[in-house]
Protein backbone atom coordinates (compact mmCIF):
# COMPACT_ATOMS: atom_id res chain seq x y z
CA UNK A 1 0.00 0.00 0.00
CA UNK A 2 2.58 2.38 0.82
CA UNK A 3 4.66 1.72 -2.37
CA UNK A 4 1.00 2.66 -4.18
CA UNK A 5 0.67 6.13 -2.31
CA UNK A 6 4.54 6.54 -3.29
CA UNK A 7 3.81 6.01 -6.96
CA UNK A 8 0.73 8.17 -6.61
CA UNK A 9 3.14 11.25 -4.77
CA UNK A 10 5.67 10.84 -7.88
CA UNK A 11 2.65 10.91 -10.27
CA UNK A 12 1.48 14.15 -8.93
CA UNK A 13 4.48 15.83 -8.42
CA UNK A 14 5.46 14.76 -12.02
CA UNK A 15 2.41 16.33 -13.18
CA UNK A 16 2.72 19.61 -11.21
CA UNK A 17 6.29 20.02 -12.58
CA UNK A 18 5.34 19.64 -15.95
CA UNK A 19 2.04 21.55 -15.96
CA UNK A 20 4.55 25.13 -14.01
CA UNK A 21 7.22 24.19 -16.96
CA UNK A 22 3.86 24.57 -19.71
CA UNK A 23 3.27 27.77 -18.39
CA UNK A 24 6.22 29.07 -18.45
CA UNK A 25 6.78 28.51 -22.23
CA UNK A 26 3.01 29.65 -23.00
CA UNK A 27 3.61 32.78 -20.85
CA UNK A 28 7.00 33.67 -22.48
CA UNK A 29 5.79 32.70 -26.23
CA UNK A 30 2.62 33.60 -26.01
CA UNK A 31 3.33 37.06 -23.42
CA UNK A 32 2.23 39.70 -26.28
CA UNK A 33 -1.00 37.76 -27.63
CA UNK A 34 -2.64 37.03 -23.94
CA UNK A 35 -1.56 40.48 -22.30
CA UNK A 36 -0.79 42.79 -25.54
CA UNK A 37 0.42 46.22 -24.56
CA UNK A 38 0.06 45.17 -20.75
CA UNK A 39 3.25 45.81 -18.43
CA UNK A 40 3.10 42.58 -17.22
CA UNK A 41 3.58 41.36 -20.93
CA UNK A 42 6.50 43.69 -20.71
CA UNK A 43 7.92 42.07 -17.80
CA UNK A 44 7.16 38.25 -19.25
CA UNK A 45 9.45 39.75 -22.88
CA UNK A 46 12.28 40.82 -20.72
CA UNK A 47 12.71 37.95 -18.57
CA UNK A 48 11.51 34.44 -19.68
CA UNK A 49 10.11 35.61 -22.87
CA UNK A 50 13.89 35.49 -24.17
CA UNK A 51 14.52 31.96 -23.62
CA UNK A 52 11.10 31.23 -24.63
CA UNK A 53 10.02 32.90 -27.30
CA UNK A 54 8.94 30.42 -29.52
CA UNK A 55 7.67 32.43 -32.58
CA UNK A 56 10.47 34.48 -33.03
CA UNK A 57 12.95 32.08 -32.72
CA UNK A 58 10.96 30.46 -35.78
CA UNK A 59 10.27 33.51 -37.63
CA UNK A 60 13.88 34.65 -37.65
CA UNK A 61 14.98 30.63 -38.65
CA UNK A 62 12.73 29.04 -40.14
CA UNK A 63 14.84 28.71 -43.11
CA UNK A 64 17.94 26.71 -41.03
CA UNK A 65 15.08 25.26 -39.10
CA UNK A 66 13.56 23.58 -42.81
CA UNK A 67 17.59 23.16 -44.05
CA UNK A 68 18.07 20.82 -40.72
CA UNK A 69 15.17 19.06 -40.81
CA UNK A 70 15.76 18.34 -45.02
CA UNK A 71 19.76 16.84 -43.95
CA UNK A 72 17.77 14.49 -41.08
CA UNK A 73 15.31 13.20 -43.44
CA UNK A 74 18.01 12.71 -46.15
CA UNK A 75 20.53 11.04 -44.10
CA UNK A 76 17.77 9.52 -42.84
CA UNK A 77 16.74 8.14 -46.27
CA UNK A 78 20.54 7.20 -46.95
CA UNK A 79 20.63 5.76 -44.10
CA UNK A 80 17.95 3.19 -44.82
CA UNK A 81 19.23 2.54 -48.37
CA UNK A 82 22.35 1.90 -47.48
CA UNK A 83 21.49 -0.60 -44.78
CA UNK A 84 18.92 -2.29 -47.34
CA UNK A 85 21.87 -2.68 -49.74
CA UNK A 86 24.00 -4.13 -47.05
CA UNK A 87 21.01 -6.96 -46.23
CA UNK A 88 21.00 -7.58 -49.45
CA UNK A 89 24.05 -8.58 -49.90
CA UNK A 90 24.55 -10.29 -46.61
CA UNK A 91 21.61 -12.31 -46.72
CA UNK A 92 23.85 -15.56 -47.83
CA UNK A 93 25.83 -17.36 -44.41
CA UNK A 94 26.30 -16.88 -41.23
CA UNK A 95 30.05 -15.16 -42.05
CA UNK A 96 28.01 -12.42 -44.52
CA UNK A 97 25.02 -11.80 -41.86
CA UNK A 98 28.54 -11.25 -39.54
CA UNK A 99 29.90 -9.00 -41.99
CA UNK A 100 26.28 -6.88 -42.61
CA UNK A 101 25.48 -6.65 -39.14
CA UNK A 102 28.73 -4.64 -38.14
CA UNK A 103 28.73 -2.70 -41.68
CA UNK A 104 25.43 -1.64 -40.28
CA UNK A 105 26.45 -0.86 -36.79
CA UNK A 106 29.41 1.38 -38.29
CA UNK A 107 26.95 3.32 -40.88
CA UNK A 108 25.10 4.17 -38.26
CA UNK A 109 27.26 5.60 -36.19
CA UNK A 110 28.76 7.65 -39.26
CA UNK A 111 25.18 8.83 -40.09
CA UNK A 112 24.30 10.50 -36.92
CA UNK A 113 28.20 12.23 -37.43
CA UNK A 114 27.77 13.50 -40.87
CA UNK A 115 24.04 14.81 -39.79
CA UNK A 116 25.29 15.97 -36.70
CA UNK A 117 27.95 18.14 -38.52
CA UNK A 118 25.76 19.07 -41.96
CA UNK A 119 23.11 20.54 -39.23
CA UNK A 120 26.12 22.83 -37.42
CA UNK A 121 26.88 23.75 -40.78
CA UNK A 122 23.51 25.06 -41.33
CA UNK A 123 23.55 27.06 -38.13
CA UNK A 124 26.58 28.44 -38.77
CA UNK A 125 28.97 26.62 -36.74
CA UNK A 126 32.60 26.39 -38.56
CA UNK A 127 33.10 22.47 -38.89
CA UNK A 128 36.63 22.56 -39.96
CA UNK A 129 37.22 24.43 -36.76
CA UNK A 130 35.14 22.37 -34.98
CA UNK A 131 36.85 19.19 -36.82
CA UNK A 132 39.68 20.43 -35.38
CA UNK A 133 39.32 21.04 -32.29
CA UNK A 134 37.36 17.35 -32.16
CA UNK A 135 40.50 16.21 -33.46
CA UNK A 136 42.62 17.40 -30.67
CA UNK A 137 40.26 16.56 -28.54
CA UNK A 138 40.16 12.97 -29.39
CA UNK A 139 44.07 12.92 -29.23
CA UNK A 140 43.79 13.92 -25.59
CA UNK A 141 40.23 11.13 -25.02
CA UNK A 142 42.21 8.22 -27.09
CA UNK A 143 44.73 7.96 -24.21
CA UNK A 144 41.79 7.37 -21.93
CA UNK A 145 39.89 5.17 -24.92
CA UNK A 146 42.31 2.56 -25.31
CA UNK A 147 39.59 0.09 -24.10
CA UNK A 148 37.20 1.10 -26.65
CA UNK A 149 39.94 0.98 -29.75
CA UNK A 150 41.25 -2.53 -28.48
CA UNK A 151 37.47 -3.66 -28.68
CA UNK A 152 37.18 -2.42 -32.29
CA UNK A 153 40.42 -4.42 -33.34
CA UNK A 154 39.41 -7.46 -31.63
CA UNK A 155 35.64 -7.23 -33.11
CA UNK A 156 37.23 -6.68 -36.22
CA UNK A 157 40.13 -9.73 -35.69
CA UNK A 158 37.32 -12.27 -34.95
CA UNK A 159 35.31 -11.63 -37.99
CA UNK A 160 37.92 -11.43 -40.62
CA UNK A 161 39.81 -14.19 -38.97
CA UNK A 162 36.43 -16.08 -38.82
CA UNK A 163 36.58 -16.99 -35.34
CA UNK A 164 32.78 -17.39 -34.92
CA UNK A 165 30.13 -15.70 -36.63
CA UNK A 166 26.55 -15.22 -35.49
CA UNK A 167 24.48 -18.10 -35.44
CA UNK A 168 28.15 -20.05 -33.85
CA UNK A 169 26.98 -21.73 -30.70
CA UNK A 170 30.91 -20.98 -28.50
CA UNK A 171 31.81 -21.26 -25.09
CA UNK A 172 33.67 -18.48 -22.96
CA UNK A 173 34.50 -19.41 -19.48
CA UNK A 174 31.91 -21.48 -17.68
CA UNK A 175 28.95 -19.38 -20.78
CA UNK A 176 28.07 -21.54 -23.67
CA UNK A 177 25.46 -20.24 -25.73
CA UNK A 178 24.50 -18.95 -29.74
CA UNK A 179 26.42 -15.91 -30.75
CA UNK A 180 23.36 -13.23 -31.36
CA UNK A 181 25.28 -10.25 -32.37
CA UNK A 182 28.96 -9.14 -32.93
CA UNK A 183 29.27 -5.65 -32.58
CA UNK A 184 31.96 -2.92 -33.09
CA UNK A 185 32.96 -2.75 -29.79
CA UNK A 186 30.49 -5.64 -27.79
CA UNK A 187 29.52 -9.35 -28.85
CA UNK A 188 26.37 -10.94 -27.24
CA UNK A 189 25.80 -14.63 -26.41
CA UNK A 190 22.26 -16.27 -25.72
CA UNK A 191 22.15 -19.59 -23.88
CA UNK A 192 19.36 -22.21 -23.41
CA UNK A 193 17.40 -20.14 -20.80
CA UNK A 194 17.75 -17.04 -22.74
CA UNK A 195 20.08 -15.46 -20.09
CA UNK A 196 22.25 -13.23 -22.65
CA UNK A 197 26.19 -12.25 -21.90
CA UNK A 198 27.62 -9.09 -22.85
CA UNK A 199 31.11 -9.11 -23.09
CA UNK A 200 33.61 -6.70 -24.82
CA UNK A 201 34.99 -7.93 -27.72
CA UNK A 202 39.05 -7.49 -26.36
CA UNK A 203 37.77 -9.95 -23.16
CA UNK A 204 37.02 -12.77 -25.45
CA UNK A 205 40.13 -15.34 -24.92
CA UNK A 206 40.33 -18.72 -25.59
CA UNK A 207 36.45 -19.05 -26.88
CA UNK A 208 35.66 -23.09 -28.02
CA UNK A 209 33.59 -22.86 -31.39
CA UNK A 210 31.37 -25.97 -31.21
CA UNK A 211 29.95 -25.28 -34.66
CA UNK A 212 33.42 -25.26 -36.70
CA UNK A 213 32.64 -28.90 -37.60
CA UNK A 214 29.87 -31.54 -36.55
CA UNK A 215 29.23 -32.41 -33.42
CA UNK A 216 28.24 -35.87 -31.74
CA UNK A 217 24.67 -36.97 -30.19
CA UNK A 218 24.96 -40.12 -27.78
CA UNK A 219 23.48 -42.49 -26.93
CA UNK A 220 24.19 -44.72 -23.90
CA UNK A 221 21.88 -47.99 -23.60
CA UNK A 222 21.79 -50.82 -21.10
CA UNK A 223 21.53 -54.39 -21.65
CA UNK A 224 21.42 -57.39 -19.47
CA UNK A 225 24.66 -59.53 -18.64
CA UNK A 226 22.78 -62.92 -19.67
CA UNK A 227 21.79 -61.29 -23.31
CA UNK A 228 22.99 -62.43 -26.06
CA UNK A 229 25.38 -59.25 -27.28
CA UNK A 230 25.83 -60.57 -30.78
CA UNK A 231 22.13 -61.35 -31.43
CA UNK A 232 21.61 -57.45 -30.19
CA UNK A 233 24.65 -55.99 -32.14
CA UNK A 234 23.30 -57.93 -34.86
CA UNK A 235 19.86 -55.96 -34.56
CA UNK A 236 20.96 -53.08 -33.79
CA UNK A 237 23.11 -52.29 -37.02
CA UNK A 238 19.95 -53.58 -39.76
CA UNK A 239 18.05 -50.53 -38.09
CA UNK A 240 20.55 -47.73 -37.77
CA UNK A 241 19.15 -47.61 -41.29
CA UNK A 242 15.73 -46.78 -40.26
CA UNK A 243 16.97 -44.70 -37.52
CA UNK A 244 18.72 -42.47 -39.40
CA UNK A 245 15.63 -42.28 -41.89
CA UNK A 246 13.22 -41.24 -38.54
CA UNK A 247 15.19 -38.44 -38.00
CA UNK A 248 16.55 -36.18 -40.84
CA UNK A 249 18.80 -33.72 -38.47
CA UNK A 250 20.95 -36.09 -38.64
CA UNK A 251 24.24 -35.49 -41.05
CA UNK A 252 26.43 -38.63 -40.35
CA UNK A 253 25.70 -42.01 -39.02
CA UNK A 254 24.04 -43.38 -36.41
CA UNK A 255 27.21 -45.67 -35.81
CA UNK A 256 27.34 -48.40 -33.17
CA UNK A 257 30.61 -48.16 -31.37
CA UNK A 258 30.16 -51.24 -29.39
CA UNK A 259 30.61 -52.01 -25.23
CA UNK A 260 31.43 -48.84 -23.32
CA UNK A 261 31.18 -50.12 -20.04
CA UNK A 262 30.75 -53.35 -17.85
CA UNK A 263 28.69 -51.29 -15.23
CA UNK A 264 27.28 -53.17 -12.09
CA UNK A 265 24.29 -54.44 -12.92
CA UNK A 266 24.53 -54.20 -17.17
CA UNK A 267 26.39 -54.14 -20.51
CA UNK A 268 26.57 -49.95 -21.47
CA UNK A 269 26.53 -50.02 -25.43
CA UNK A 270 26.57 -46.75 -27.23
CA UNK A 271 24.94 -45.83 -30.58
CA UNK A 272 26.45 -42.13 -31.71
CA UNK A 273 24.91 -39.90 -34.63
CA UNK A 274 26.57 -36.48 -36.37
CA UNK A 275 24.54 -33.52 -36.53
CA UNK A 276 24.80 -29.72 -36.02
CA UNK A 277 25.76 -28.62 -32.61
CA UNK A 278 22.64 -26.26 -32.46
CA UNK A 279 20.54 -29.41 -33.11
CA UNK A 280 22.72 -31.69 -30.97
CA UNK A 281 20.63 -32.12 -28.02
CA UNK A 282 17.26 -32.81 -29.59
CA UNK A 283 19.33 -35.36 -31.87
CA UNK A 284 20.11 -36.96 -28.76
CA UNK A 285 16.66 -37.21 -27.34
CA UNK A 286 15.24 -38.65 -30.50
CA UNK A 287 17.93 -41.20 -30.99
CA UNK A 288 17.09 -42.29 -27.22
CA UNK A 289 13.59 -43.00 -28.12
CA UNK A 290 14.36 -44.35 -31.38
CA UNK A 291 16.47 -47.02 -29.65
CA UNK A 292 14.39 -47.82 -26.94
CA UNK A 293 10.95 -48.58 -29.41
CA UNK A 294 14.25 -50.52 -30.92
CA UNK A 295 14.71 -52.65 -28.13
CA UNK A 296 10.93 -52.74 -27.48
CA UNK A 297 10.17 -54.56 -31.19
CA UNK A 298 11.99 -57.04 -30.51
CA UNK A 299 11.96 -57.67 -27.19
CA UNK A 300 14.85 -57.06 -24.96
CA UNK A 301 14.94 -55.70 -21.75
CA UNK A 302 16.43 -52.58 -20.57
CA UNK A 303 17.60 -53.45 -16.98
CA UNK A 304 17.51 -50.99 -14.10
CA UNK A 305 19.53 -50.74 -11.27
CA UNK A 306 19.55 -54.10 -8.94
CA UNK A 307 20.53 -54.53 -4.99
CA UNK A 308 21.04 -58.06 -3.99
CA UNK A 309 21.35 -58.33 -0.04
CA UNK A 310 22.52 -61.75 1.11
CA UNK A 311 21.30 -62.64 4.97
CA UNK A 312 23.08 -64.85 6.98
CA UNK A 313 21.56 -68.04 8.55
CA UNK A 314 22.30 -67.31 11.74
CA UNK A 315 20.33 -64.18 11.86
CA UNK A 316 17.83 -66.11 9.88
Amino acid sequence: MNLKNKTKSEKIKLIVIASIIFIFILLGSLADILFSGTTFARIINNSIGKFFNILDFFENNYVIILESLTILIFVWVLNKILLLIIHLITVKGHRSETIGKLLSSFIRYLSFIVAFFLILSAWGVETPTLLAGAGIIGLALSFGAQSLIEDIFAGLFIIFEKQFVVGDIIQIHDMRGTVTEIGIRITKIEDLNGDVLIINNSDIRGAINTSSALSIAICDISIEYGADLEKIEDMIKHGLPDIKKEIPLIKEGPFYLGVDQLADSSLVIRVIAKTEEVNRHKVRRALNREMKLLFDRNNINIPFPQLVIHQDSENK
